[in-house]
């Protein structure tokens, strides 16, 4: 059986760009992201690729799972369709009639001829070959220059997500070091609580001179340690700390029915944040339902920590894809 590696954290927050020339012209494509619980795309292009918008959308929605994406496209012309065209014999035409207009009414009247105001006139000024672009070929050229800039977005969002990753590592070991201390405190804490109470009632019933029931004290002290006993919660931190590096895709906790399959390997490239979001919430409902047992000093101490590790992973898990 082979080992599975860690699988690829994503951060949400990231940029990428990518350009491409072709006879179509220069496509230039600039993407950045941050951090949004849904996906929410954001698009600014000319007004000449405004029919490729849906598609420019989809594809970026297609490979981009979650976060608030920026995407602008821009579009040079081939040096062909750069300048406009000027239909010269039009224009001359139109001059050669202005100027007869001109000897006819009189030379006080119209003695120049504004060549500018001659270029709106109809038909003198229009685009050379604008109709005349390949639209598929310019999708094509379009959609290559959206992979390149989302690959290069992702391998941004890829080195940082794997420093957040070893992080909430991190916070899983400190949390897991901190539930020992608890578990071996725990106990203790029930062996104090027996000792206080049997000491306060041995001072009270002393001064009345009534005997006790060791029955009574022991169902006191069982009642006690029934509702202090935190065992529970410490299998299911454990038990969550164990999914989260599950979906952090770490060998030693993947499931041995599925690390040699295609399921595991497609698995790979879904989204982490949103499982992880919700783990991060069970860890801290078990926290808190310990820190409301527990009467102990030390490990109340414990449970502030625990608090504050998971509120760090909860920031970084936020922030991931």
């Amino acid at each position: 059986m082979t080992s599975t590696p860690h699988r690829q954290i994503r951060s949400m927050t990231g940029q990428g760009h990518a350009s491409r020339s072709s006879s179509q012209g220069i496509i230039a494509v600039e993407i950045r992201t941050v951090n949004n619980r849904g996906f929410k795309c954001i698009l600014r292009s000319p007004d000449s690729l405004s029919g490729f918008d849906s598609r420019m959308e989809g594809l970026a929605r297609s490979l981009i799972h979650r976060g608030s994406v920026s995407m602008s496209v821009s579009w040079k012309r081939p040096p062909s369709e750069s300048m406009p065209q000027i239909d010269q014999e039009l224009l001359q035409s139109y001059v050669k009639q202005l100027k007869a207009g001109r000897d006819a009414i009189g030379v006080d009247v119209m003695a120049t001829i504004d060549l500018a105001q001659v270029a709106m006139l109809p038909g003198v000024i229009a685009p050379a070959q604008s109709d005349q672009r390949d639209n598929k070929l310019l999708w094509q050229e379009i959609e290559q220059a959206v992979y390149e800039a989302i690959e290069n977005l992702n391998a941004m969002r890829d080195q940082e997500g794997s420093h957040m990753a070893e992080t909430i590592r991190a916070e899983c070991d400190t949390i897991e070091s901190h539930l020992e201390q608890i578990g071996v405190l725990a106990p203790r804490s029930v062996e104090v609580y027996q000792n206080r109470l049997e000491s306060k009632i041995k001072k009270l019933l002393a001064r009345h001179e009534v005997e006790y029931s060791k029955i009574d004290l022991l169902r006191e002290i069982q009642i006690y340690a029934d509702r202090a006993d935190v065992s529970e919660e410490i299998t299911r931190l454990t038990s969550h700390l164990k999914m989260v590096r599950g979906v952090l895709g770490d060998a030693n906790t993947a499931d041995p029915h599925t690390v040699d399959s295609g399921e595991e390997k497609a698995k790979e490239g879904e989204p982490t944040g949103r499982k992880l979001e919700f783990i991060v919430q069970e860890l801290l409902r078990e926290t808190n339902t310990i820190g409301s047992k527990a009467s102990d000093s030390e490990i109340a101490a414990f449970v502030v920590e625990i608090k504050c590790a998971i509120e760090r992973m909860r920031e970084l898990v936020l922030n991931l894809e």
